[in-house]
């Protein structure tokens, strides 16, 4: 007598990874040494089968599950870091304002720092609400003086900006102060 483990089948031993119920139905087959029917393996090809469609099916839905987990996470991201940028440019606005009321006055070498200041916010996403002869926008302009109407206007326009006032990526920081007729 030897101590080998008698030869297995490949096909019989990949057979070992179906379901309880095709699996017994085999194992009975091998004990009695009964010899393996061709409904016996398509029964435990059927079970494989099914369960291989259950697995990938479950794959399927936690990768779809994911991706929409991995664009939710990156658009609260972005919506963050937009929010953050935000905060750092409103902050920013009364410097801003500072050096435009410096340069106004006449104060040396404080334009060229006005300019920098103002250009690196725009190129960021800051954005001037400050146009004349336009048509007077509540969202945009905060009237602080209004005139008496022509009777030519078609409605209430910006005659003068006061303050000038900024938009951030669309959304409205502080509105311009304007001087308005009609």
């Amino acid at each position: 007598m030897t101590d080998e483990a008698p030869a297995v089948d490949p096909d019989v031993e990949a057979l070992d990874t179906v379901d309880a119920e095709s699996a017994e139905v085999i194992d009975e087959a091998l004990l009695e040494e009964q010899p393996l029917t061709v409904e016996d393996l398509l029964e435990a090809l059927e079970a494989v089968t099914t369960e291989r469609d259950q697995h990938l099916n479950d794959l399927q839905r936690v990768s779809a599950e994911f991706a929409n987990f991995r664009k939710q996470t990156d658009k609260r991201n972005a919506e963050f870091a937009a929010h953050a940028g935000s905060r750092v440019a409103e902050a920013l606005l009364p410097v801003l304002d500072a050096c435009e009321a410096a340069a106004q006055q006449g104060v040396d070498g404080v334009e060229p720092i006005a300019i920098q200041l103002r250009t690196e916010l725009e190129r960021a996403g800051l954005q001037p609400i400050a146009d004349e002869a336009e048509p007077f926008d509540p969202n945009r302009h905060e009237a602080a003086i209004s005139e008496a109407a022509d009777d030519d206007s078609e409605g209430p326009m910006v005659t003068q900006v006061l303050r000038t006032g900024y938009a951030w990526n669309g959304r409205v920081l502080r509105a311009a102060m304007v001087k308005v007729k009609g």
